[in-house]
């Protein structure tokens, strides 16, 4: 039997986990503004599969069925009652693995990117997702290795491309050694056969130090599609034209070059202090038949799309406005996890 490895985004899925915006959390500033891209979001994944969401209240449960779930949508919709901190699924859900057959579940230690923020109650969701039963009935396996699922990226077949500067940030992640000890825990927990690593990319604004899934994604084994950036004045300009340089620099499991596409650079997005944000059009979510791309309200909007559906020719494109994401710091793929077929409650 084959042995067990982080599937790739583009594999079958069962559902993909949010958690909705609490009052109490860092939203309140932002909650009216930010729950249209929630809603926005939600209700493009429930088009076509499963969603599990998790919310502080029966009551808040209630209302969020009565708000997202349209005729179509009917069974589609798993609100689970869980405590959390924030939002981002894709750094505190579990991730899936599998050998080609069966799937599991691997529940890493998440700190709040390197304690920088609370993150107890996050720590716990899987946990209390696969005790309520949400996750079906598969594994989940805990592990106390800090990792988040945004600093990861991979073809399925064994090949992870990852960011130096983040997984390995000297912020209380993980103690060192932390390269000989990432390197094998990716071989042994996540069936890496090769890892490609970057030492360039980062945004401003970014509080991941830079995470895989604001810089560059597989499209498919081959391919990798990357944050470009075309404009010299930028301050932007010089670690992205490098992190481009080290993409083209890598091989795939055949000896082979990438095939390589650039997104377009979007102009400038800053908050009410002049801060810059992190905008950046890698941070789509593949679903079943669908990809969902970010969208920041500027004239590079339409052409990311554009670019992302040549990649995805056998998927919709469909872009949602994310610029109340970016002011607290991530975007459309930070706020998912994709889960395998098989996690879904009562299933």
């Amino acid at each position: 039997m084959s042995r067990f490895r982080l599937a790739a985004e583009w594999a079958n899925q069962g559902s993909v986990l949010m958690a909705w915006p609490q009052p109490d959390s860092d939203w309140a500033g932002l909650a009216d503004r930010a729950e249209p891209t929630f809603t926005a979001i939600a209700r493009a994944i429930l088009a076509e599969q499963d969603l599990i969401l998790c919310v502080n209240s029966e009551r808040q449960s209630l209302d969020l069925h009565d708000h997202l779930v349209s005729g179509t949508d009917q069974g589609r919709l798993h609100t689970v009652v869980v405590a959390t901190n924030d939002t981002w699924a894709r750094d505190f859900g579990p991730l899936a693995l599998s050998n080609g057959t069966e799937w599991r579940l691997l529940d890493a230690t998440f700190n709040g990117w390197g304690n920088k923020f609370p993150s107890d109650l996050d720590n716990a969701v899987n946990q209390a997702l696969h005790t309520q039963g949400a996750l079906g009935s598969l594994p989940l396996e805990s592990d106390s290795l800090v990792v988040e699922g945004g600093a990861l990226e991979t073809d399925g077949l064994g090949t992870l491309l990852v960011n130096r500067p983040c997984v390995l940030n000297p912020n209380r992640r993980n103690p060192e050694p932390a390269f000989e000890r990432m390197t094998q825990w990716f071989h042994e927990r996540l069936g890496a056969e090769r890892i490609l690593w970057l030492d360039h990319g980062h945004l401003e604004g970014d509080d991941t130090d830079g995470h895989i899934d604001t810089l560059a994604r597989f499209t498919d084994a081959g391919h990798i599609v990357y944050q470009g950036c075309n404009a010299p004045d930028d301050e932007h300009y010089p670690e992205l034209q490098a992190m481009a340089r080290e993409l083209a620099a890598f091989r795939d499991a055949d000896g082979q070059p990438y095939r390589l596409t650039a997104l377009p650079w979007p102009d400038p997005v800053y908050d009410g202090d002049g801060n810059r944000l992190p905008a950046t059009y890698a941070n789509f979510l593949i679903t079943n038949h669908s990809v969902l791309v970010p969208c920041y309200g500027v004239p590079q909007d339409d052409e990311a799309c554009r670019v992302l559906a040549d990649c995805f020719p056998d998927r919709r494109v469909q872009g949602v406005q994310c610029c109340p994401l970016i002011h607290q710091g991530g975007s459309l793929h930070c706020l998912t996890m994709q889960l395998p077929p098989g996690a879904v409650p009562n299933a």
